[in-house]
């Protein structure tokens, strides 16, 4: 028995020390001997993800890979949109190597073409599949007519936003001045706040949701995005400096000035419309960006009519007294500077398109030029001899 015992002990002794010698084989024959397509450096890129493009100008680009592979690849772009932009050449060819080395970089020079003014997105894929995984690697590529043109657009766009932002404060300065609000007409108050309340509603989703923005491009895929953040900040500021102002309201003397019913009735509808079709919209009887839509249509319906009743106040009352003629001055700057940016754009990057899908910013600033003009004229010139000193706070002679 204890021959036997020490027998089986050897032999387990030469069993453990057979199977360590096969697991030690293994290893070494998986990280020498086989071919190493998986154990070589999987990182490739491009060395710029953003890029913005003349017409008719060519931008070297490099394609960088970290390591080599024991396989021939080939590197082809996917572009969206062959008319505006190409790549020359069309596909990179990378020999693969026998020994392979895990640590060296190498770059292959590829170029991009600017063929006309647009926006594009470029994706990449390697052949033979399996290899490298390339879904991380794109570019967005946008061809301009004028480098000039977007630095002007650019600076353009902080003026207007400017602009409209420190327009609120004028009004707000002489109500706090004069510790009253009778001359500012109350429907034109609240319909700004519901205006703005929907412009911020659509620019926020369409700046900040993914989901959103890819509504957008699936019906506009040669679109820019229309919403900038200085579009953001804008509405978003509009909304509190109008509540600054109603605020005002109810602190100062006001008179018998209120909300009229015929402004009420004008919400009450707006609000319906917005119940309805977000209701559509989480029925999926629509697309939340047609709901956004509806609600940028309501600010623009808004800003056709927020005007006429402080306009008619002004007609009744043969005075502008109240109602702040620096508020109007920025308003029209603000328009001005809106619109000349929108055309701008639209020339550069052959995205005339934009017009329309965001045609909040532009009916925004167009009717707000137009409105701009008629209370320069009543203030200058058709109720210019009008003083304060001869209006009670009743806004009475």
């Amino acid at each position: 028995m204890w021959r036997s015992g020490k027998m089986y002990s050897r032999g387990a002794g030469r069993s453990s020390y057979s199977l360590a010698h096969i697991v030690e084989s293994s290893i070494v024959f998986l990280f020498i001997c086989l071919p190493c397509i998986y154990c070589q450096a999987e990182k490739m890129y491009i060395d710029v993800s953003t890029l913005n493009l003349l017409v008719d100008e060519t931008h070297l680009l490099k394609l960088v890979q970290i390591g080599e592979y024991n396989v021939t690849l080939t590197v082809t772009p996917q572009i969206q949109h062959p008319d505006i932009v190409q790549f020359m050449p069309p596909y990179i060819s990378i020999p693969g190597s026998e020994q392979p080395n895990q640590t060296v970089e190498l770059t292959y020079d590829i170029c991009a073409y600017g063929r006309s003014p647009g926006h594009s997105e470029v994706a990449f894929n390697a052949t033979p599949t399996g290899i490298i995984n390339l879904d991380s690697m794109f570019m967005r590529i946008t061809v301009m007519h004028s480098n000039a043109i977007y630095v002007i657009s650019y600076i353009m766009g902080w003026i207007y936003f400017v602009a409209w932002s420190v327009s609120f404060y004028p009004q707000i300065y002489i109500n706090f001045k004069r510790k009253s609000v009778v001359g500012l007409n109350f429907d034109f108050l609240a319909l700004n706040l519901m205006g703005f309340t929907m412009y911020s509603l659509f620019n926020c989703a369409l700046f900040y949701s993914k989901a959103i923005q890819d509504e957008y491009f699936s019906r506009h895929p040669r679109s820019l995005n229309p919403v900038q953040l200085n579009d953001v900040f804008f509405s978003l500021h509009a909304v509190f400096a109008t509540l600054v102002t109603i605020t005002q309201c109810c602190l100062y003397e006001r008179d018998q000035q209120r909300v009229s019913l015929t402004g009420r009735g004008i919400l009450s509808g707006f609000v319906c419309v917005v119940i309805v079709t977000a209701s559509l919209a989480a029925a999926d009887m629509i697309k939340w960006l047609d709901f956004l839509y509806y609600c940028s249509y309501i600010k623009l319906c808004i800003t056709l009519i927020k005007y006429i009743p402080q306009a008619y106040m002004n007609y009744k009352r043969k005075s502008t007294v109240g109602w702040s003629i620096g508020n109007v001055f920025l308003d029209f700057v603000g328009g001005f500077f809106s619109i000349l940016q929108m055309t701008l754009n639209a020339y550069n990057y052959n995205d005339w398109i934009s017009f329309f899908g965001d045609a909040t910013k532009f009916g925004l600033g167009l009717f707000s030029l137009v409105f701009d003009i008629f209370f320069i004229l009543q203030h200058y010139v058709f109720y210019r001899h009008a003083d304060e000193k001869k209006y009670d706070l009743n806004g009475k002679a």
